[in-house]
């Protein structure tokens, strides 16, 4: 396989992905997303080792610049996603004490 065709099969590949995760989360009801979105916090936590692992193998810099991007990225979705389960644990907490302004 050359390289060409080795890209064009991962740009394939990526946009594939990209298209089914589009249609499945579409079709998720407005009321699910919120506790799906917390429930696969571990899922993003294996696409960060996955990042790393990726980074870890780069040969060339181009690869290390798309391993440092990908890391960033996964690193930035398992923050926001525990930052929105700690905000949706706070609207369920019964004990009376207002969430921080800005938190």
């Amino acid at each position: 396989m050359t390289d060409v065709t080795t890209l064009w099969t991962a740009v394939y590949i990526v946009m594939l992905a990209a298209f089914t995760g589009y249609v499945v989360i579409s079709r998720v009801p407005v009321i699910l997303h919120t506790p799906l979105m917390s429930g696969s916090n571990f899922i993003h936590g294996i696409v960060l080792v996955g990042a790393m692992v990726a980074l870890g193998l780069a040969t060339t810099p181009f690869e290390q610049i798309i391993g440092f991007i990908a890391v960033v990225l996964a690193s930035a979705n398992v923050t926001g996603g525990y930052v929105v389960t700690e905000r949706i644990l706070q609207m369920f907490d019964r004990s009376g004490k207002k969430p921080k302004k800005g938190a």
